[in-house]
């Protein structure tokens, strides 16, 4: 299976001064665990995810002051839609981290995620698992 068939197209966006309870009340209302974050003055596209926030909360960091550009990740690797989920998943076990941007002609077209890849694994496994027997 490639990265199109897991990815999820909900791109949610959101700009380097938004504060981490505004990016998190979004990220929330569209149940997405990553935004990306545009900012075309300095470094482009980065990512902010669900762990982000969590690490700045926990520190003590204000979330009303807090904005995402000094937690967005713009050491970024980006997935295309053609690559296997295999490939997804090998850069995502690299790279430690559980969400990948997904570029078709340098725009973001979704966002791929541990969970998209498990899903799309389950029902395949399932499939060419043994059934069960009963004794």
């Amino acid at each position: 299976m490639l990265v199109r068939d897991a990815m999820s197209t909900v791109v949610l966006t959101i700009g380097p001064a938004h504060t981490l309870r505004q990016a998190a009340r979004l990220m929330s209302a569209r149940r997405v665990g990553a935004a990306v974050v545009l900012d075309p003055d300095t470094y482009g596209l980065g990512i902010l995810t669900e762990r982000d926030i969590l690490d700045a909360v926990g520190a003590g960091q204000d979330p009303d002051r807090e904005t995402a550009h000094g937690h967005t990740t713009t050491d970024v690797v980006f997935a295309t839609p053609e690559w296997t989920l295999e490939e997804a998943a090998a850069a995502m076990t690299r790279g430690e981290f559980r969400h990948l941007i997904v570029l078709e002609r340098s725009e973001a077209v979704g966002v791929v995620s541990v969970r998209d890849i498990i899903r799309c694994w389950l029902p395949a496994r399932r499939r060419t698992q043994p059934a069960a027997v009963s004794a």
